[in-house]
């Protein structure tokens, strides 16, 4: 046998040999197997940190400890979110918290799931807490076809469902109900 052959030849029995090995060896997940990635996300963000803006004004500021990307789809699943609102002259109205969300970015919509809570900045410590909540950056609203409970320094209120603006300044309830404490309580958006 030639030199070149028997190299050759060499070549082959050690591609075989480690061919074997790796059949023998444990493998895990591979590709092409029907398990399935960590939410098959294209991207996986830590502490994530975005802008939704719309007509070139900062409408809020979203982080979010995880978050999943879907690229295709242009979709951001969110765990543990925070998302501040911010007023016309750029100023914070009310910060928002949840365990889970969804941002649509063609869209500029952001869904929160999950023992949702809004706060104002205002100083006047009102609080809407729900379990799901829609932020619509081009009508700048929040809103929630889910019940709620809105506390304020002059009464609770609770109701059906809710439309208003981030800085509660005017709101639409559904089958509201409330208490009130000391003088009365105006309801949001009187």
């Amino acid at each position: 046998m030639s030199r070149r052959r028997l190299a050759g030849f060499a070549w082959i029995v050690l591609a075989a040999a480690l061919a074997t090995l790796g059949a023998c060896a444990d493998r895990g997940v591979v590709p092409g197997q029907s398990a399935i990635a960590v939410d098959s996300a294209d991207q996986v963000l830590e502490q994530m940190v975005t802008a939704i803006v719309g007509d070139g004004v900062r409408k809020s500021l979203v982080s979010a400890d995880t978050a999943y990307i879907y690229s295709d789809r242009q979709v951001a699943r969110l765990l543990h979110l925070k998302a501040t609102f911010f007023n016309e002259d750029g100023s914070p109205s009310a910060v928002l918290t949840a365990k889970r969300g969804e941002y649509l970015m063609a869209r500029g919509t952001l869904e929160a799931w999950d023992s949702v809570v809004v706060v104002s900045t205002d100083g006047t410590n009102r609080r809407l807490r729900s379990q799901h909540l829609i932020f619509d950056r081009d009508r700048n609203q929040i809103r929630s076809d889910s019940s709620f409970v809105y506390d304020s320094p002059t009464g609770t209120l609770t109701g059906s469902r809710f439309v208003s603006d981030p800085s509660f300044r005017n709101v639409t309830t559904d089958q509201p109900k409330g208490r009130q404490k000391g003088q009365g309580m105006a309801l949001p958006g009187q």
